[in-house]
C-alpha cells in the first residue's frame, strides 16, 4: 500500500529550493521541444534514455552549466513523466499531448533515494542544505520518493511517498451499498440515503467576483496588483482545501460504516462535452461538475477503502443504471435526463431516479461476490453479462 505524507515547510531561506523548481521547469521545457522537433523531422518519437543522454551532454556545456545544481535522479524524474506522458498520448488514452509551462506554472521537482536525509525532529537536508518543516506526524514504512511542490501562494511542501503495509480489516457491519453520483445531490445510496454536496465554489462566488473586478481595476506590474493576486490565490486555496477536507471525512465516514462499496466508473471529461441538453434544466453545468470533483472522491475513497481493508467495486459507465428497474429489470431506453421520476410499465412500480440507479449498482457490484443462486430472478438469465459492467 502507497501513503503520501505531506509536510509545508519553514517560509525562511526557500530561494534555492524556489531555484531548483525553475532549473527543472528549464529541463522539462527544453525536453518537450526536442521532443516535438524530432518528432516532425523524422516522425519518430524519443525514448527517456535518450533523453537522459542528451541532457547529460549539455550539462557539460558553459552555458546549461546551472542544470548541474539539480540532482541527476530529478532529471530521471523529469524525463520519466514525459515518456509516459507521450506514450499514453499516442495510445489515445489522453487527448492532449504534454505542452510548455513557464517556470511560475511548474510547481515541484522529485528525488528518489539520494540528495536528502530525514531526522527525528523536524529537519530535514536537501542538497546538503538543512530546512525546517512542520512535522504534523511520523512517517510509516519504506521511503520510496520525496516530491518538493510550490503552491499558487508560494509556499512549499514536502510530499513524502511511502510503502507501508496493508492493514487489516476494522470492524466489520455486514452492510453493502450502491452509490450514485448526481447533480441534485452529491450522492444517492442505496439505503435511501442522500448525501449534499456542500458547493464551497457557488457560496464563494460573490468574493471571488468582487476580488477579480478589483484585480482588473490594478495598474499592470504594481505592487497592489501582485497583493490582490495572492489575496484571490488564496481564496481559491481555500475553496480548495475545504472541498478536499469534506471529500477525505465522507470518504472515511462509508468505508466506516459499509463493508462494500459499489460504485460508477464515471468519465466526468466526456459528460461536459456531451449531454449538452443538460443545461435546460441546470444552469452552469460544466462549473457545478467541476465543484463536485467526483474523480478525486474515488481516488479517496479507493484509498480510504485500502486502508481500512474494505472491498470497492467499480460498475462500468456504460452500464444503464438509471434506466433499469430495480424491481423487475426492465430497461426503459426512452427516459431522458429531464426525468427525476418515472413509472415501470412492467411492474408499475413507481421509481426515484438516483434511488433506482443506487440499487441497479449495488446488485451489480454484490453479484460478482456472491452465488448465482442468490441473484435476483431477472438476473440469472443474464448474469454473463452483469458480469460485462463490472472492471
Amino acid at each position: 500500500m502507497i501513503k503520501t505524507f505531506k509536510y509545508k515547510l519553514y517560509n525562511s531561506s526557500n530561494k534555492y529550493l524556489i531555484s531548483q523548481i525553475e532549473i527543472a521547469s528549464e529541463i522539462y521545457n527544453h525536453c518537450i521541444s526536442l521532443y516535438k522537433n524530432y518528432y516532425k523531422l523524422y516522425n519518430k518519437f524519443l525514448n527517456k534514455y535518450q533523453l537522459q543522454k542528451h541532457i547529460t551532454k549539455l550539462k557539460k556545456l558553459n552555458k546549461y552549466s546551472k542544470w548541474r545544481k539539480l540532482p541527476s535522479q530529478s532529471i530521471q524524474d523529469i524525463t520519466d513523466r514525459i515518456d509516459k506522458s507521450y506514450k499514453l498520448f499516442f495510445k489515445k488514452q489522453t487527448k492532449h499531448s504534454p505542452s510548455y509551462k513557464s517556470r511560475y506554472k511548474y510547481k515541484s521537482f522529485s528525488l528518489k533515494q539520494a540528495s536528502y536525509k530525514l531526522f527525528d525532529d523536524n529537519q530535514i537536508i536537501i542538497n546538503k542544505r538543512k530546512y525546517k518543516y512542520f512535522k504534523s506526524r511520523s512517517t510509516e514504512g519504506e521511503i520510496k520518493l520525496l516530491t518538493i511542490k510550490r503552491d499558487i501562494l508560494g509556499d512549499l511542501y514536502l510530499y513524502i511517498i511511502c510503502k507501508v503495509e496493508t492493514p487489516e480489516p476494522i470492524y466489520k457491519s455486514g452492510k453493502t451499498a450502491g452509490i450514485d453520483f448526481g447533480c441534485k445531490q452529491f450522492l444517492t445510496l442505496s439505503d435511501d440515503t442522500t448525501i449534499d454536496n456542500p458547493e464551497y465554489l457557488k457560496n464563494s462566488l460573490n468574493n471571488l467576483k468582487s476580488t477579480q473586478q478589483v484585480l482588473s481595476r490594478k495598474k499592470r506590474g504594481s505592487n497592489n496588483k501582485k497583493k490582490i493576486r495572492k489575496q484571490l490565490s488564496r481564496l481559491y486555496n481555500k475553496i480548495t482545501n475545504q472541498r478536499t477536507d469534506f471529500l477525505f471525512k465522507l470518504a472515511r465516514k462509508l468505508c466506516y460504516t459499509y463493508d462494500e462499496l459499489s460504485v460508477e466508473n464515471l468519465d466526468l471529461n466526456s459528460m461536459k462535452e456531451s449531454k449538452l441538453d443538460i443545461k435546460q434544466f441546470e444552469k452552469n453545468y460544466h462549473r457545478k461538475l467541476s465543484d463536485l470533483s467526483y474523480g478525486e472522491f474515488l481516488n479517496i475513497l479507493t484509498y480510504y477503502c485500502e486502508k481500512t481493508g474494505k472491498k470497492i467495486v467499480k460498475i462500468d459507465r456504460f452500464f444503464p443504471s438509471s434506466k433499469t428497474c430495480s424491481n423487475c429489470g426492465y430497461v426503459n431506453n426512452e427516459l431522458k435526463l429531464t426525468d427525476r421520476t418515472w413509472t415501470c410499465p412492467e411492474c408499475k412500480e413507481k421509481l426515484d431516479r438516483d434511488i433506482n440507479a443506487s440499487k441497479n449498482i449495488e446488485r451489480v457490484g454484490t453479484s460478482t461476490l456472491c452465488e448465482y443462486n442468490y441473484l435476483p430472478e431477472y438476473q440469472k438469465d443474464n448474469y454473463d453479462s452483469i458480469e460485462s459492467h463490472v472492471l
